[in-house]
């Protein structure tokens, strides 16, 4: 890939393995951030999480020491939300799957939002009793056949499917979960239908994040642990990437990686981001 930016005047952060690991703040993450709200550059921090809002995330960071804003949280679902704004504003009602932070952040947008397990069961192979615009696909810990079912309706009936993320799975402390990602695939299958993926490493969470701030892509740099998610995702997007070695990539997978999973340079931590982005910032 390419070099960093001359000047950077964004930073788009991935939260697990770079920020914190569970509930323990990486060590010079929290003096990180800092240091770029001194220097007056723009901070987001970018999750494929959808159930959590942002004001969860804030009260999150908080409790490491990381001052923060909900202007700040990107999570797939507020990408989601700024994407149909930017792009497809004439979708306004939402047939939802997905947990209940991900129903908030879409009905606070103004979107008129009826979660599947409202509809349920209640019109088994049939049409709904009304038309959606779009189905909304999160992480739903709770899904089921008959949720499945009414999404089916619903896309069967004209509306777009669109997925906040689709990783497949879902990281815990405890191991992995079926992630989003599974209950999309599902409902791919079941309509025949290519859903719109907004979360990461489709390009669209970060284009949309790059188009609110008001920041070229070419001024943008993402801070990620994950080649095949962060990496990938900032340069679809056309940002240029750091790959930071406290997360999934150790030393000898961030020397062999190729193509558009090659960062435009590799930090050991934290300290080592500050010093790659101390010459490209400016007040």
């Amino acid at each position: 890939m390419g070099d960093l930016p001359a000047r950077v005047r964004l930073v788009i952060f991935d939260l697990d393995g770079v920020v914190y690991r569970g509930n323990e703040p990486i060590p010079g993450a929290r003096e990180l951030v800092a240091w770029l709200h001194a220097e007056r550059v723009a901070v987001r921090f970018a999750t494929n999480n959808s159930m959590v809002t942002r004001a969860g995330y804030v009260e999150r960071l908080g409790a490491m020491g990381i001052t923060t804003s909900e202007e700040e949280i990107v999570t797939s679902t507020s990408a989601t939300v700024e994407h149909l704004r930017r792009h497809a504003p004439e979708i306004r009602s939402v047939l939802g799957i997905g947990a209940d932070g991900m129903r908030q952040e879409l009905a606070d947008a103004g979107l008129d939002v009826v979660m599947a397990d409202a509809v349920a069961g209640k019109h088994p192979g049939g049409p709904l009793p009304r038309r959606f615009d779009a189905v909304i696909v999160g992480l739903d810990p709770h899904v089921d056949y008959a949720r499945l079912s009414a999404a089916m309706s619903a896309v069967a009936g004209g509306a777009r499917l669109i997925a906040t993320n689709a990783d497949a799975r879902y990281p815990t402390p405890a191991g992995f979960l079926p992630g989003a990602g599974s209950i999309v695939a599902a409902l791919a299958t079941a309509t025949g239908t290519t859903p719109e993926v907004i979360g990461k490493p489709a390009p669209a969470m970060f284009s949309a994040t790059i188009e609110a701030s008001g920041v070229p892509a070419s001024e943008t740099v993402v801070i990620g642990d994950n080649p095949d998610a962060d990496i990938v995702g900032a340069h679809r997007a056309g940002c240029a990437a750091i790959l930071v070695l406290t997360g999934v990539a150790d030393g000898p997978a961030a020397a062999a990686l190729e193509g558009e999973r090659r960062p435009e340079a590799v930090a050991e931590d934290p300290d080592g981001v500050r010093a790659l982005l101390a010459p490209r910032v400016s007040r």
